[in-house]
């Protein structure tokens, strides 16, 4: 694997560039005009055919490729600047005002960008024309907006150098949205060139002898907008939070976390599937976590995309220290742990409310009610915090022991080995519960460099043991672990986290669920 690194540093300590609407400043600035940068820098040169010859397959195929990552600086808002100019018709409408509002973005560190793409080593020679180009480049964002420019081809993804990493979010979640070129499709219409050079041709007679005529802007098939995340932002989680009442709702109903959070999941899970039959939506696969039944006798999981539900154990303020303690299920979440879900958790927000929930036996034990998000108990498992601990025990995406080495420990065997050993293990399931924190939605940044602790017994005053929670049958054979994460960004500090964070095989029904702490 190679990448393409280009490097923009600018020359002021400020960027102008605003959004697709021209409203908001725009961070970090956007692939699409990396590239309108770099036709510009080259395209005056095009008076040679030759240059133009070999530049322009390297600029269609540039545009092909999937959204880069972005390493910008950390960065504010300057003030509003409100400046009177002529205006430019061939951007914007001619009965607006001369009076026009900037609010640059101003750099808190050194004010270079990189954007890097992952490309296959026979994309090479192509890359290295890029990076070529990209150093003709004499501004990014608007014309006062001076930058220069260089690009390269490396084997490894560079280095941070103290900036905040943006990834391009797949699953179509929340961020920032940045505008990113696109190739012209098939019908020879739109494209990021294509329409580059439409733009062009229309500014050679934008004056004539009836007036100016304006350019027109990039149309929508000009680009493409994917949403953008620091690497260190975690996913924000839409949630429906309810309390279990009884038939009466007058009053809780509590059961007890170890021995029943598992049946308050699956009563709610009943209970959103008939109402999801009642209502015709959102349709079994995203109510039960697995394809149409009718449809295959097989199971047949559907990734992220589904219901998670959340069983909430109260914190409590318990004796003459008033220590924050685990107590009994009275509230119950539903989330999912992918983004764009917004309308069927607004659904299950209005649908769930008043559904009973019943137990194996057909018996009706409590009552859904809904409560606001920001209730306090609520407010435990979905405030930011940089440290949390589990108030279930996770359950490890793996055996955590396949090599038997605590067989070995069991026999006769010098410290230096057993030293090793055990060294071995606690790498093991480190791997496991880092692996588990990326299942869950969360970057690899954050799961490199966050602070695991582990045990069986609870880190919160009122968990019990791990072995003593109950899961679901199919994992029973895998290892649970109460956990503690610190989060941490890559050079060490604490990063705020917003919930819920469950984690670990069981994390669809709250096995692995995690309080702030």
């Amino acid at each position: 694997m190679k990448y393409l690194v280009i490097t923009v540093r600018f020359l002021s300590d400020r960027y102008h560039g605003r959004t697709e609407n021209g409203r908001e400043p725009e961070w970090p600035p956007s692939p699409l005009r990396l590239y309108q940068a770099v036709v510009a820098g080259v395209a005056p040169r095009w008076h040679d055919s030759s240059l133009r010859d070999e530049e322009l397959p390297a600029l269609e195929w540039f545009q092909s490729l999937a959204p880069p990552q972005i390493i910008a600086p950390e960065s504010c808002r300057g003030r509003p600047v409100l400046k009177y100019v002529r205006e430019n018709l061939s951007d914007v409408d001619p009965e607006k005002r001369d009076a026009k509002i900037s609010r640059p973005t101003l750099f808190c560190a050194e004010p270079k960008v990189k954007y890097c793409w992952s490309i296959d080593p026979e994309q090479e020679q192509r890359a290295n024309r890029i990076a070529a180009c990209a150093r003709h480049c004499c501004a990014l964002g608007w014309g006062i907006d001076m930058a220069i420019a260089d690009g390269v081809v490396i084997d490894s993804e560079p280095e941070s150098d103290g900036g905040e990493k943006w990834l391009p979010m797949p699953d179509g979640g929340e961020g920032v949205a940045l505008r990113v070129p696109r190739q012209q499709a098939r019908s020879a219409e739109g494209g990021t060139m294509s329409e580059l050079m439409n733009r062009f041709s229309a500014s050679l007679s934008r004056i004539s002898r009836s007036g100016r005529n304006p350019i027109p802007p990039l149309t929508r098939s000009a680009f493409r907008t994917f949403s953008y995340r620091r690497a260190t932002d975690a996913p924000q989680r839409t949630v429906a939070a309810f309390s279990l009442l009884d038939l009466n709702a007058s009053r809780f109903v509590a059961f007890d976390t170890a021995r029943w959070a598992l049946t308050v999941a699956g009563m709610v899970r009943h209970a959103a599937h008939a109402a999801s039959l009642t209502s015709g939506w959102p349709g079994e696969a995203f109510v039960l976590g697995h394809a149409d039944s009718a449809q295959s006798a097989e199971h047949h999981a559907v990734g992220p995309r589904r219901f998670a539900y959340l069983p909430l154990p109260s914190i409590e303020s318990r004796g003459e220290d008033r220590n924050r303690t685990v107590g009994s299920v009275r509230r119950v979440m539903v989330s999912t742990f992918a983004g764009g879900c917004d309308d069927e958790i607004a659904w299950a927000r209005r649908t769930l409310s008043g559904e009973e929930l019943i137990n194996r036996d057909k018996q009706r034990v409590a009552i859904l009610s809904l409560i606001p998000a920001n209730e306090k108990v609520v407010r435990c498992y979905t405030q930011a915090a940089a440290e949390w601990a589990t108030v279930t025990p996770v359950v490890l995406p793996g055996y955590d022991d396949p090599r038997h080495y605590r067989r070995r420990l069991n026999s006769q065997i010098g410290a230096a080995e057993q030293k090793e050993l055990l060294g071995r293990l606690d790498a093991r399931i480190d791997g496991l519960l880092r692996k588990a924190i990326m299942q869950a939605g969360f970057s690899e940044v954050l799961a490199e460099n966050a602070l695991v602790e582990w045990r069986k017994g609870g880190f919160w005053p009122g968990a019990e043991l791990a072995d003593r929670y109950g899961v679901p049958d199919h994992l029973k054979r895998f290892p649970l672990l109460h956990v503690r994460i610190r989060w941490r960004n890559a050079e060490g500090n604490p990063v705020p986290v917003p919930g819920p964070i469950c984690l670990g095989g069981g994390r669809f029904y709250g096995v692995g669920l995690f309080a702030a702490v």
